[in-house]
């Protein structure tokens, strides 16, 4: 995949971060690969602000308000193998929506990282496929999954930098294997609208 690359699905082209994934991109579906032991987390009892390791990131900047929505396809191999939607504020702050393996049941878990990571799980999903979404208006973000593409069931609302710095956000995709030997992602469905949600806990 060239970078920056542009997909049909966005309006904003992409740069890949981080280690190689060999990204590509065919008939609306976008993979990419997870080496070992890639992961991109600060953890909370340490003394550090770089992450431990580091993960593959296919990301870019859109302007104003907007969702991100994609559709994402783990093909687990080890816990906490996992695709996310990514977004990256600064150095220090940025965060993820990830279905992970945690430790042995297809999960819904985001981070958000203000120097250190914090991590919660939100709930179980059958099987390797679930939907994602990524909102943002000002320095706000949201995140939402679904099962279906079309009840949206909302995971968290959080703050992230300043409003210059948010709204310049980086937001975009990644794939991470923590403790395995790597694993593919795949992202489908893939699609971009302007503006914030109508609401965010009533399911649209």
């Amino acid at each position: 995949m060239i970078d920056p690359c542009e997909l049909p699905e966005l309006p904003f082209p992409l740069r890949a971060y981080g280690p190689q994934a060999n990204w590509s991109h065919e008939n609306g579906v976008l993979t990419g690969w997870a080496g070992a032991r890639a992961d991109r987390f600060v953890p909370p009892a340490g003394s550090s602000l770089e992450p431990a390791s580091d993960a593959p990131r296919l990301l870019g900047a859109p302007e104003g308000d907007f969702q991100l929505i994609a559709r994402v396809t783990v093909g687990f191999r080890a816990s906490f193998d996992a695709g996310a939607l990514y977004l990256h504020v600064g150095e220090h702050e940025w965060a993820k929506l990830c279905l992970e393996l945690s430790p042995d049941k297809p999960t819904i878990c985001t981070v958000v990282t203000r120097g250190h990571s914090d991590d919660a799980n939100s709930f179980e999903v059958e099987g390797d496929s679930v939907w994602l979404r990524i909102s943002r208006t000002g320095r706000a973000f949201a995140f939402h999954a679904s099962t279906d593409g079309q009840h949206w069931i909302f995971v968290r609302i959080f703050a992230l930098g300043t409003e210059e710095t948010a709204g310049a956000a980086l937001v975009g995709f990644l794939a991470q294997s923590p403790v395995g030997e790597g694993c593919v992602v795949s992202f489908d469905r893939i699609d971009f609208r302007e503006g914030w949600p109508s609401g965010l806990r009533d399911g649209t």
